[in-house]
């Protein structure tokens, strides 16, 4: 059989250059749609943000059926300085990367924490807000260190960060009772069995808005764990865009705000 050898090389090379030209295309493509999220939200002046609505005070649901909370108006801001609407997307705990990583949401701001894990998935503003485990106790009852938590009796859920962390803290005449949940714990202490309470801001909060009568407020910070917006890998121009508007809104005093009004605390040293 004869094969000619010209006419094979001259049929093989543009198929060659075809598919080269195509993977470089696709690359090239993937790269700008990989970037396009801020010239989008630009174009259309509509941004979708992820938010809890069962977190409060983070994040819940009003009697007004709307959405409201810290991260809620936090979203609210990032979107007045962008200059576009807010479309708020209501997410759970599992699925708030998910729904970053599959383009559902252009940022996540879901109480959400920065680990070594995350970053392999999805990038991170600076931090906006605090949470933290702590302990709270009645305005009555004064306590400026750990020192004064002596004699002092402290409800906590065993094995949780808190418990963990003020075991290491404590001093050894304080007396740590520990429960089974968060529910016994906070019942615990609203039922006066203990004179102080060590659990996270959110828990926190919500009981104190609950049971007002107790005058309950934050004495100690026990571990901070602060809150980062997520932003999907690639998408930098947005990040960038996002910090710039967090740095400002620091120094403007919003951020201050947002933590005075829904945590009834400073935002302390915010890393970024």
């Amino acid at each position: 059989m004869n094969i000619n050898i010209t006419r094979l090389i001259k049929g093989v090379i543009p198929f060659v250059l075809y598919s080269f030209l195509g993977i470089i295309s696709q690359f090239v493509t993937s790269n700008v749609y990989a970037q396009n999220a801020l010239d989008t939200i630009q174009k259309t002046k509509t941004i979708k943000i992820a938010i809890p609505t069962d977190y409060p005070p983070y994040g819940f649901v009003g009697v007004d059926l709307q959405p409201q909370g810290l991260d809620v108006e936090m979203a609210q801001l990032i979107g007045q300085k962008l200059g576009a609407k807010v479309e708020l997307i209501p997410v759970s705990s599992p699925n708030r990367v998910p729904y970053l990583q599959t383009k559902k949401v252009d940022l996540v701001i879901s109480t959400l924490g920065k680990n070594a894990e995350r970053e392999k998935v999805i990038d991170f503003t600076h931090a906006y807000a605090p949470y933290y485990q702590a302990v709270f106790g009645p305005k009555s009852l004064s306590i400026k260190t750990f020192n004064d938590l002596a004699g002092k009796t402290i409800s906590a859920t065993r094995g949780s960060l808190e418990d963990t962390e003020l075991t290491k803290l404590a001093p050894a005449a304080a007396q740590i009772k520990r429960f089974e949940d968060s529910s016994s714990t906070i019942a615990a202490y609203v039922a006066g069995q203990v004179q102080l309470v060590a659990t996270g801001a959110s828990v926190a909060t919500a009981m104190i808005q609950k049971n007002p009568q107790l005058g309950a407020e934050f004495k100690l910070l026990i571990k901070d764990s602060p809150c980062f917006i997520g932003v999907a890998k690639g998408e930098d121009a947005l990040r960038v865009k996002v910090n710039e508007v967090i740095v400002a809104a620091h120094k403007a005093g919003d951020l201050e705000r947002l933590s005075q009004k829904w945590l009834a605390r400073t935002t302390g040293d915010l890393p970024e």
